[in-house]
């Protein structure tokens, strides 16, 4: 990618770009509906297996399915109901705080005896499935054959299997014995259903062999399972995963470390998964890149046959002090599961747009002031964060990305696109729609997630502070018949912060949106806040429905 170099005499005529499409005032129109909340994991939650303590950053991640709501956070994870059908409230504890790894017991290795955290939830909401992706960042023990890093340039690998056998019969989510009795109704509760006890891990000789990546995907939508269970070794280092759903595969990018400017494209056969077959993983290498992210399903409408996944990143690198760009960067992702050599990463092309500057100048920085202490929050101001949606409305493709960048008023505000693509134009142009940075205050919004519901309607989650407010988490959005650029729906409260966070910068490392399938309307979201006097966070999920989509 060609970052941004501009001399003294450019600085004023990039600050006026960039100003020209800040939003300095909110919206117009009413705010967003907000028709459930509730806290999830975090300081104060109890569930059927008790309560536990979970490290910072948080790492929020929330799928939603027909009847439950599941949330991981680091090596947490919790079930939830969801009014409908089988459940008459929202937000009950049905299962947790249990390991993530659960999903994984009597499966054997990394991913039954290891928990590093960092997990992610998806519903695929085109086959009804629950995928739960969870990386191992520690090594495992050194194999015979064991593969060798693959490098930037290579076509792509295929990942070496994990598990021989791998997946085998699909297995029931495991549940611990209750601590205390579940307040769930009797008739509606999932029943327990026996798992063999975990096989003690076996002695290893000293660990210096590969990571991995664990998938388990649910044989329907019932997030208790059963599941099929998958490893795949990886050689480098599988940090932040993001994963996205595709027709022909689950898309999983990650950072191979935050001392190289190295990124890690894979992408799983999500069709033979389904089917709960033996499957591949194939990825590839990407040097000299931001944080990627592949674009993510929203909605039931499919893109073209054959469409590729498409790949994002926002330009600069903070390793090399680039902090900024005027473009976002896309790639083109094929995947050929009969043939790996004929696997392609097509790019980057540059779409360009407004010049930004990355909030905080990147990652684990202090940046967003709080009130009555001198600790200032990470903003992860230099990655497009997770997740970048698609949706495909009639012939018309979206994609809507968003980061943190610096504002005018000087907090930080959330620039967000909208890129389209035309279903009839066989190239695949993508073009940029819209754009705009929100900050209609001094104030810091930052680390957003967005999604888009059946109507066109565009939502976003992002978290808010800045002395004298405790950092907290808000909701904004506006309709497609609404002037390019705005975000005409006034600013919705999801929580206020009442406590500041002393022990750490570290504020997040995402937040996260999810579509609910059942009305294809409803926008879920999920970040942080401390209630009062807290020294640890709580995470509180909302329910946001835009005008006119019911």
């Amino acid at each position: 990618m060609r970052p941004l170099l501009i001399g003294v005499c450019g600085v004023a005529l990039v600050v006026a770009a960039a100003a020209s499409i800040e939003q300095t005032s909110q919206g117009r129109r009413a705010p967003a509906r907000l028709v459930a909340a509730f806290d999830g994991l975090g300081a104060g939650f109890a569930g059927p297996q008790g309560t536990a303590t979970l490290r910072n950053p948080s790492d929020n991640s929330l799928a939603v399915g027909r009847d439950h709501i599941v949330q991981t956070v680091n090596s947490r994870m919790a079930i939830f109901t969801k009014r409908g059908a089988l459940f008459d409230s929202t937000g009950r504890v049905l299962y947790g705080p249990v390991p993530t790894n659960n999903v994984f017991r009597g499966f054997g290795g990394a991913c039954e005896f290891r928990n590093s955290g960092d997990a992610v939830v998806r519903y695929d909401q085109l086959a009804e499935r629950w995928l739960i992706v969870m990386p191992i960042f520690t090594r495992g023990p050194r194999r015979p054959n064991e593969p060798r890093a693959p490098r930037g340039g290579e076509p792509a690998s295929v990942s070496m299997v994990g598990q021989e056998g791998q997946p085998g019969a699909a297995v029931r989510l495991y549940e611990p014995p209750a601590v205390a009795a579940p307040v769930i109704a009797p008739v509606t509760a999932p029943v327990a259903v026996p798992v063999a006890a975990a096989t003690p891990r076996p002695a290893t000789p000293p660990d210096s062999g590969s990571y991995a990546m664990c998938y388990a995907i649910s044989t329907g939508p019932d997030p208790f399972g059963p599941y099929y269970r998958y490893e795949f070794v990886r050689p480098l280092f599988p940090d932040y995963p993001r994963p996205a759903v595709w027709p022909d595969g689950y898309y999983v990018p990650t950072s191979t470390g935050d001392d190289v400017i190295e990124k890690h494209a894979c992408v799983v056969d999500r069709a033979r998964m389904l089917r709960g077959e033996s499957a591949t993983e194939q990825c590839v290498v990407v040097d000299g890149v931001n944080f990627l992210n592949n674009v993510d399903l929203d909605g039931q409408q499919r893109p073209p046959a054959g469409a590729p996944n498409i790949m994002l990143a926002a330009g600069g690198s903070q390793l090399a002090k680039i902090m900024g760009d005027d473009g976002i960067y896309a790639w083109s992702y094929h995947v050929d599961w009969t043939d790996p050599t004929k696997t392609t990463l097509a790019g980057p092309v540059k779409i360009p747009v407004a010049p930004y500057h990355y909030l905080c100048d990147g990652q684990l920085t202090n940046c967003v002031p709080q009130p009555g202490v001198e600790r200032k929050l990470d903003a992860q101001g230099d990655k497009l964060m997770a997740r970048v949606v698609y949706r495909r409305i009639g012939n018309r493709e979206s994609i809507v990305a968003v980061h943190s960048v610096n504002s005018i008023a000087g907090g930080g505000g959330v620039r967000w696109y909208e890129l389209r693509l035309d279903a009839r134009d066989r190239s695949r142009t993508l073009r940029l729609h819209q754009q705009g940075t929100y900050a209609p205050d001094s104030f810091y919004r930052w680390m957003a997630s967005p999604a888009m519901d059946a109507r066109g309607n565009i939502g976003i989650g992002y978290s808010f502070g800045g002395t004298p407010n405790f950092a907290g988490q808000r909701f904004a959005g506006r309709l497609p018949s609404d002037p390019l650029g705005e975000l005409t729906l006034r600013e919705r409260v999801l929580v206020n912060g009442e406590a500041s966070q002393q022990s750490t910068l570290r504020w997040e490392d995402y937040t996260q949106t999810a579509v609910d399938p059942v009305d294809d309307c409803t926008i879920w979201y999920v970040g942080d806040y401390l209630r009062m006097e807290a020294t640890a966070y709580s995470s509180r999920i909302g329910a946001f429905r835009m005008p006119g989509c019911t």
